[in-house]
């Protein structure tokens, strides 16, 4: 009788063990399908940056005969007298960076006197922050423009075609979710550790910039890069802010600078789209292990 129990066990331990094979197989064959519709996109980018306009027309999903051309058309990029590609990249990099340290900071003051000041009013300012996360930008693009060229008259301080004007609205509109990923975070955080430090002798500020903030270092990292991806990859909002034809330009706008009305230089376009797609591959790709620490961490907390 112990023979046939043991042989059952085993014999539902073996089917348990084939169904989670099988299931593993599964999404393993998932996984490999959706990395590959992921990365088509990219392929054809890669692919057709080394290409002739003509030949992108006539076969864009060729391989390319001739790679040297991808070099050729970065060269015509930077060359090209109508586009300042080297300025874009520039006003870039500015722009990212300076909204970064503005929403990073912030946000991260926001959510600790929210979560440090537990009253009625921090919980309403709080489920305030998140419902904006929902509300699409589409909705209040043409109010907030209306709204910059108030402000900008009223204050004779403009706030179109400027870093100021373009920072302040990556502020608004990025602070929300940094607010929401920094308060699930800060809740975690033992109070504590900063009564230690105001019995020390530290003020308010430094014991947020010396005891809270390199608490919240995997969080800070993963709010910086979701939102870098963000703003350095934006078309929409820079358009409006910054026009297509401003004094400060970023890479999403030069790059639309080689489709005319009438003529699209698709190898140019799609060089470009390359350049601009290649700062922040690279940058994921040595980070991204912040973000998966980030985000279970926050969720743990």
């Amino acid at each position: 009788m112990s023979v046939q129990k043991t042989s059952a066990i085993d014999g539902k331990h073996a089917s348990s063990g084939e169904k989670r094979g099988a299931g593993i197989i599964i999404l393993e064959i998932a996984a490999i399908l959706i990395f590959i519709l992921f990365m088509l996109p990219f392929l054809l980018v890669v692919l057709n940056s080394a290409k002739t306009s003509k030949d992108i027309i006539i076969s864009p999903i060729s391989w390319p005969s001739d790679w040297t051309l991808i070099w050729r058309n970065i060269v015509t990029i930077f060359d090209n007298p109508s586009t300042d590609y080297l300025g874009a990249f520039s006003d870039s990099v500015i722009i990212t960076v300076l909204s970064l340290a503005v929403i990073s900071v912030f946000s991260a003051m926001c959510a600790w006197a929210l979560v440090r000041n537990k009253t009625k009013w921090s919980t309403v300012i709080f489920l305030f922050f998140v419902s904006a996360m929902v509300i699409p930008f589409q909705v209040v693009m043409f109010p907030l423009v209306r709204w910059f060229k108030i402000m900008g008259d009223a204050i004779r301080f403009p706030l179109l075609g400027t870093y100021h004007g373009i920072v302040f609205a990556y502020l608004g509109f990025g602070c929300s979710m940094s607010i929401f990923i920094f308060h699930g975070f800060i809740k975690g955080v033992p109070l504590e550790l900063e009564e230690a430090a105001t019995i020390d002798g530290c003020s308010q500020a430094r014991t947020f910039f010396e005891i809270v903030i390199p608490l919240l270092q995997p969080t800070l990292i993963t709010v910086l890069i979701l939102n870098g991806i963000w703003i350095w990859n934006d078309y929409l909002l820079p358009l409006l802010i910054l026009g297509s034809a401003g004094a400060v330009q970023t890479i999403p706008l030069a790059v639309t600078s080689f489709a005319g009305s009438y003529l699209k230089q698709w190898d140019l376009i799609l060089t470009s789209a390359l350049l601009a797609m290649l700062p922040i591959i690279v940058l994921y790709l040595f980070a991204q292990k912040y973000i998966i620490k980030g985000m279970v961490e926050g969720a743990i907390k």
